[in-house]
C-alpha cells in the first residue's frame, strides 16, 4: 500500500536556522507530502510555523517533544496541539536501558506519557535507536521493553537504527503490526557516529521493509549528519522512494 511520505525536519535544521521559509519552500517544491518537527527556529513561533506550512500544503505529521509527564505535561501536551500534531514523538538516551530498574522505569515513564496523550486526544509513539537493540542480561532490551510497555504506547521505528543496533527492521515492523504507523527512513554505511546519506545510497534494503509496513501511515526521511549536501540528500531520498513505494 503506498504511504505518505515526510520529512523529519531535524535533518535540515542548519538550512532553517538560516532561511526558515526559503528551506520549507524547497521541500514543498521536491514534492513532500508533509513534515515531522522538532522544535522551531529562535523567532519563529507555532502560529507561523502552522500558518507557512498549510500554505505549503504540507501536512503536520507529529511532533518530537519532551516526554509529557510530571512538570512537563501540560505545556508539551499544548505545545503538541499549537503545532496541528496529532502524534507526540519521544524517546530515551542509551543510559536510560544499562540496568532492569532503568529499563523499567524508562518503560512506566512512556506508559504514563501514552495514558496523558491519550487523555488530550493525542497519540504517542516512541522512537528508536540503536541502544534499544543492545542486549541487557542476555536480551534485547527492545524485546524486555515490549512486555512493559502499555498496547497503546505506538512507535516511530527508526529502521536504520535497528540494523545499525543488530536488529532486523523487517522483523520489528512485521511484529509490531498496528503499532508502528510512522517509520524513520535514512541510509548509510549502519555504523555508529557515521554520516548518513540518501536513502537508496547505502546499505540499508528498502523494498522488504515497504512490503511488511502494511500499517505505516508515513515514511519519514531523517538524516541526523550527512556526508553529502543536506538539502541534496533529502530530495534524492524522496526521488528514491517514491520508485519504492507503490
Amino acid at each position: 500500500m503506498k504511504k505518505q511520505i515526510g520529512v523529519q525536519l531535524y535533518s535540515v535544521r542548519n538550512e532553517l536556522g538560516k532561511d526558515f521559509r526559503g528551506t520549507l519552500e524547497k521541500i514543498a517544491a521536491m514534492g513532500y507530502d508533509g513534515v515531522e518537527l522538532a522544535g522551531l527556529p529562535a523567532g519563529v513561533t507555532s502560529a507561523d510555523a502552522v500558518k507557512l506550512l498549510a500554505s505549503l500544503k504540507l501536512k503536520v505529521v507529529s511532533a518530537h517533544m519532551a516526554l509529557p509527564i510530571g512538570e512537563n505535561k501540560i505545556k508539551v501536551i499544548d505545545d503538541t496541539k499549537a503545532l496541528g500534531s496529532s502524534t507526540i514523538i519521544s524517546g530515551k538516551g542509551p543510559g536510560d536501558f544499562k540496568t532492569p530498574d532503568l529499563l523499567k522505569k524508562s518503560c512506566e515513564q512512556f506508559n504514563e506519557a501514552a495514558d496523558a496523550a491519550a487523555k488530550a486526544g493525542l497519540r504517542f509513539a516512541m522512537h528508536n535507536h540503536w541502544w534499544e537493540f543492545e542486549k541487557l542480561e542476555g536480551r534485547i532490551v527492545f524485546d524486555m521493553m515490549l512486555e512493559l510497555l502499555d498496547p497503546r504506547v505506538l512507535f516511530e521505528v527508526d529502521t536504520y537504527w535497528v540494523k545499525t543496533g543488530g536488529g532486523d527492521p523487517v522483523s520489528v515492523i512485521r511484529s509490531l503490526g498496528k503499532r508502528a504507523p510512522l517509520l524513520h527512513i535514512k541510509d548509510g554505511p549502519c555504523k555508529q557516529a557515521q554520516p548518513m546519506m540518501a536513502a537508496g545510497k547505502g546499505s540499508m534494503d528498502f523494498p522488504p521493509i515497504l512490503k511488511v509496513a502494511n500499517h505505516a501511515e508515513w515514511l519519514l526521511v531523517e538524516l541526523d549528519e550527512c556526508a553529502t549536501d543536506m538539502l541534496d540528500a533529502v530530495r534524492d531520498s524522496l526521488k528514491y522512494l517514491k520508485t519504492i513505494n507503490k
